[in-house]
């Protein structure tokens, strides 16, 4: 049986780092999905401890908020921020910051991988039309997204599920991210500005594309429904799956907006990726084979859930399976009061290092690509390299501090 689990382990974690498998049409979702059923159809797990293994409360809070960023998207509440960022009389080097300050703010709230999702073709339009290189800023949004999302709990899956298993305080969170993560955009920026001065501008034609209308109503009731969300995760001890539940059920509540048209914006297989995820790794650790990796590398001298350790492994994963998947492997070694802050710190801000760290960065790319804007690997490794190493650093230097270390 423990070579079943040892197999099946290794073809979904081979193909999170691929990002498919050769010679099947399989991405990373439809790798964990195949990895779960073969885990039912081997005998490794029934289908009742198969579902059993799903973290019901995570599965409803990224549903919940997903639902909630939907309704932004729908109320044209993103394009409208984007286009009124690249209508003010600024120099490149402050619409580039304001841009990061922006989205990063954003993402913290809403999702980074939404953010870039919506945000991207309406800014390159602004770029073109003002002849403006969109490539900076295009980097730049897909970096501060990244790194805003570090901020809270809910800025992207990983954090979500980080929050959720370790059952962290989302203040207590707040208070061990919010300086590095602040750090790191000025950071950011600064790196962009330098790498960038001189190629600000470009003679490539403007190019409109169709976006959501803002509606004032719908954006103002979306924003509401969030500012009540956060006090409450904030102030109140009430299950964050169950006020993300709850908000989205007033925001389906609608007399305009298509329930039908607000589900539909919901990324479905990224909670298909964690459903998979969450049988496939249950299946490892209820085998006994991840736990006899590490009592093996206890008794080798090395200590996986010294935070230390665990920072740099988390760092390392993310960028071969990608940030989720690699939570999900060190969640079972993430024992120390700061491992919460630890790993979302260090799993989010490694995402920034090359196009596949994070579906953020993907978004961007393959958006600007529909432009013919072309992003290649050096190019975001170019910035991307650099703006890694300096939050990472700044990240590992406040939790030393911290006493995470």
């Amino acid at each position: 049986m423990q070579l079943a689990v040892i197999l099946i382990f290794l073809f979904v974690y081979l193909g999170m780092f691929l990002g498919e498998i050769p010679g099947l049409a399989l991405d990373r979702t439809g790798i964990a999905l195949v990895g779960a059923i073969l885990v039912m159809m081997t005998g490794v797990l029934e289908p009742m401890q198969a579902w059993d293994a799903v973290d019901v409360p995570t599965i409803a809070l990224l549903f919940g908020l997903m639902v909630v960023s939907s309704q932004f998207r729908l109320g044209g509440f993103y394009s409208a921020v984007t286009l009124r960022l690249s209508e003010w009389d600024l120099s490149p080097a402050r619409f580039l910051f304001w841009l990061m300050a922006v989205s990063g703010i954003l993402s913290a709230i809403l999702a980074n991988d939404i953010v870039c999702l919506a945000m991207t073709p309406i800014l390159i339009e602004g770029c073109l039309k003002r002849g403006l290189n969109p490539i900076p800023f295009a980097i730049g949004l897909a970096c501060s997204a990244n790194v805003g999302s570090a901020a809270t709990l809910i800025g992207n899956p990983q954090n979500m599920l980080i929050g959720q298993k370790l059952q962290v305080s989302f203040s207590g969170y707040l208070l061990d991210s919010l300086v590095p993560v602040l750090l790191g955009m000025v950071a950011s920026w600064g790196l962009l500005c330098r790498l960038y001065h001189h190629r600000w501008h470009t003679n490539l034609p403007p190019r409109t594309t169709p976006h959501q209308p803002f509606n004032a109503w719908q954006s103002s009731k979306g924003f509401v429904v969030v500012m009540v969300l956060l006090l409450i995760f904030l102030f109140t001890s009430l299950p964050r799956e169950l006020a993300a539940l709850a908000a989205a059920g007033v925001l389906l509540m609608s007399r305009r907006m298509a329930s039908r048209e607000m589900l539909g914006l919901v990324d479905w297989q990224v909670l298909v990726l964690f459903i998979g995820l969450f049988v496939v790794n249950h299946a490892l650790e209820s085998s006994g084979v991840l736990g006899g990796v590490i009592q093996g590398m206890q008794g080798a001298g090395i200590d996986p859930t010294h935070p230390g350790l665990l920072f740099g492994l988390s760092v390392i994963l993310s960028n071969l399976v990608s940030n989720v998947p690699a939570v999900m492997l060190l969640l079972p070694v993430a024992t120390h009061p700061l491992a919460a802050a630890v790993l979302a710190l260090s799993s989010t801000l490694a995402g920034n290092l090359i196009i596949v760290g994070s579906i953020a960065n993907i978004i961007v790319v393959d958006k600007a690509a529909e432009f013919g804007i072309t992003i290649s690997w050096r190019e975001h490794a170019h910035a991307g390299v650099p703006i890694t190493g300096i939050t990472l650093l700044i990240a590992g230097g406040w939790l030393w501090l911290r006493g995470g270390f």
